[in-house]
């Protein structure tokens, strides 16, 4: 009896690898994607962003949700659309970043008290986190990487030095900084997977 325990707790822990590594390679996969079509991949998240700003509006019509898990979600993703007008370029100290954080930590608060005090099915409030919550900002998460290859322009976050007056090679001396989410898999995948060498003969 007990070795069909451990059997379970073995075959879990490998299906719970598995799912980690199909996690772990479709993350690698859209990052490259919104990386290689940037300007695509806004007008996707633009839709999807009106699309849950349409479920939102549903929810107020057809449910009996609380106004203010309704207005904080409409809020948090009105910021998101004003984020989007920078895309790909992120400033992370700008106002609507900020911003959008708070409210997507408020809207968390709200929707976490209200299913702790109204009974729905777990598939009913996974659905609302899914497409209410987590959506827009895992694509938002997804498209950091794309900010790596945007073209040097002079409106970046800080002002240029006098010897940085060159837009260009100021640029191409910081491409050795990555810092996105494509650069930590590719670092993931040097680092971890094993390297096939080419024989020469």
């Amino acid at each position: 009896m007990w070795f069909l325990v451990v059997l379970t707790w073995f075959a879990l822990l490998v299906q719970l690898m598995f799912i980690i590594l199909s996690v772990a390679s479709g993350l690698y996969y859209l990052a490259e994607l919104v990386e290689e079509y940037s300007v695509v991949s806004a007008k996707v998240i633009k839709y999807m962003i009106l699309t849950t700003l349409s479920i939102y509006l549903c929810l107020f019509l057809f449910e009996e949700f609380p106004n203010s898990l309704i207005i904080t979600g409409l809020l948090s993703h009105c910021m998101y659309l004003i984020l989007l007008r920078s895309f790909p370029y992120f400033n992370f100290t700008s106002v609507p970043f900020i911003s959008s954080i708070v409210l997507l930590l408020v809207n968390h608060y709200f929707a976490f008290s209200y299913f702790s005090t109204v009974y729905y099915p777990f598939t009913q409030v996974l659905a609302f986190f899914t497409l209410c919550l987590w959506f827009i900002p895992f694509a938002l998460f997804i498209s950091l990487s794309a900010n790596e290859n945007v073209l040097p322009t002079v409106a970046e976050s800080r002002p240029l030095l006098s010897e940085e007056s060159d837009v260009v090679s100021h640029y191409f001396s910081r491409r050795a900084k990555k810092y996105g989410l494509l650069s930590l898999f590719n670092y993931a995948k040097d680092s971890l997977l094993p390297q096939r060498v080419k024989k020469s003969f």
